[in-house]
């Protein structure tokens, strides 16, 4: 069977790919938006995707959304606010539908290749309260794919650690062999991570809850 994986070169989706390289034969798909780090991440993407030897792979962009902005990612008019990890409001690095974009491209090639499969890496309980990364609208997502390809298509959305904690995460990833060494997390920097954004800040916080040492060096170390 072969599934196609949304890799964004970070630690969600490399822990992501760690399980779906048990299961099946691997497509990664890599897509920019113009994001920050986007050239750092892609070097991600290809170090993880070289880790598990995966020769289908799709590096594609959608750059068109920092024409739309919206995002302190995509929007460099739009600071990149620092983490605030009890707050319950979307910060400014959610970037608007993003993640329809990635699933119809995911899609699209999943019809042409015959994948039965597209692993994502969102996250809904510890995550940065982003509205597409919740189990509900992974739902509405897979019902839109019964109806809007050829009939006879079978091709289910996977969320396989959608409902864990970074820190189970990063103990999945260490379980699992994950190269979470080669992995970028950080929305502001490509020299060293900043430590100070929401992606830095729960990773760390998931590496010290699991009682672990994250690889990366930051800023302040």
């Amino acid at each position: 069977m072969i599934s196609i994986v949304l890799a964004s070169g970070g630690m969600d989706s490399c822990v992501t790919t760690a399980i779906a390289a048990q299961e099946s034969q691997l497509a990664l798909l890599h897509v920019s938006y113009g994001q920050r780090t986007e050239q750092r991440e892609a070097l991600a993407f290809s170090a993880v995707a070289d880790h598990y030897r995966v020769e289908r792979r799709l590096l594609t962009s959608i750059a068109y959304l920092t024409q739309i902005g919206g995002s302190s990612l995509t929007d460099h008019s739009i600071d990149v606010t620092e983490a605030d990890l009890e707050s319950k409001e979307i910060p400014s690095s959610y970037v608007p539908f993003r993640n329809t974009h990635l699933l119809a491209i995911a899609t699209s090639w999943a019809e042409v290749i015959g994948a039965e499969r597209i692993y994502i890496g969102a996250v809904a309980e510890d995550s940065s309260g982003y509205p597409d990364c919740r189990p509900a609208y992974y739902k509405a997502f897979s019902d839109l794919i019964e109806v809007g390809t050829r009939p006879g298509t079978k091709i289910e959305v996977v969320t396989p650690i959608i409902h864990l904690r970074k820190s189970e995460i990063v103990r999945l990833g260490v379980e699992l062999g994950a190269p979470l060494h080669l992995t970028w997390s950080c929305y502001r920097s490509s020299d060293l991570p900043c430590g100070k954004c929401d992606s830095c800040a729960l990773r760390l916080r998931g590496f010290r809850e699991a009682a672990l040492t994250d690889p990366l060096r930051y800023v302040e170390d």
